[in-house]
């Protein structure tokens, strides 16, 4: 065994239950979007905060997501270091976003970056979103924009993506793709999957005749229909299923 693979394989020893249990979900939400056909090669990122820290953790960039695990994600600071001794380097386009989600929010447990085409394709579209599906109606509660500025490698852009971003949990990144924010690894997950179904609706349904939109009275009562469809759960109660079906078909995440 390389030293490399050394310390990968010894990281479970060196740290706290908490951070394994975060490693272990996050892991299983990089096997998630491979299993979706999701991923965009190396090139898009998820990243979870470590319990109790301001650091978070992040993919090493290089792999793809069917071969992240607890054990290789890197942890680093919102400076960017490595907090954890680590072969891996890590994506710095994906620094720059995840890093100014993080410093931002107190609540972003969790922050989730897909270059989906249904996602890019509904994010060059001029009106953006559309309320024409039960999936939309979820998402334009708490939905913002965030105008391409080109590869995400400019310190500067991060304080204006803050600023687009705001309290909402829903991004769409123009001409560029999807961003979600949870205060768990499986609320990030379930509003990406919201959001991508709704992307992938638009744009099905813009192939066809005249859309129907649906009404704000409609969606004003949709906060109130999401909590009583999850007996109040949230998303807990669809994220230990996704563990299980991970287990059966790609379990390596656990290691």
């Amino acid at each position: 065994m390389s030293a490399a693979e050394r310390t990968v394989a010894n990281v479970r020893q060196q740290v706290s239950a908490e951070e394994w249990a975060t490693r272990v979900d996050l892991a299983a939400c990089y096997r998630l979007i491979a299993h979706f056909g999701w991923d965009d090669l190396v090139f898009t990122h998820i990243s979870a905060r470590v319990p109790g820290t301001h650091d978070f953790l992040i993919n090493p960039y290089g792999l793809m997501f069917d071969e992240v695990t607890a054990s290789n994600l890197v942890r680093v600071d919102l400076a960017g270091n490595k907090t954890l001794a680590s072969p891996y380097e890590i994506n710095p386009a994906g620094y720059t976003i995840h890093s100014a989600v993080h410093e931002a929010r107190e609540d972003a447990g969790c922050v989730l970056h897909l270059h989906t085409m249904a996602g890019i394709a509904v994010s060059a579209q001029q009106d953006g979103l559309l309320p024409i599906s039960q999936q939309a109606t979820f998402i334009m509660m708490s939905l913002s924009y965030h105008g391409y500025e080109g590869l995400a490698l400019n310190p500067d852009e991060k304080a204006r993506l803050q600023a687009d971003l705001g309290p909402t949990h829903y991004m769409i990144l123009r001409n560029h793709g999807l961003l979600t924010v949870g205060r768990s690894i499986s609320d990030a997950f379930m509003a990406m999957f919201s959001l991508q179904r709704a992307c992938e609706i638009q744009i099905m349904a813009q192939a066809g005749g005249r859309l129907i939109p649906i009404s704000q009275a409609v969606l004003d009562t949709v906060p109130e229909y999401m909590r009583l469809v999850t007996r109040g759960a949230g998303t807990g109660i669809v994220w230990p299923a996704l563990l299980r079906k991970m287990d059966r078909v790609d379990p390596g995440f656990r290691d």
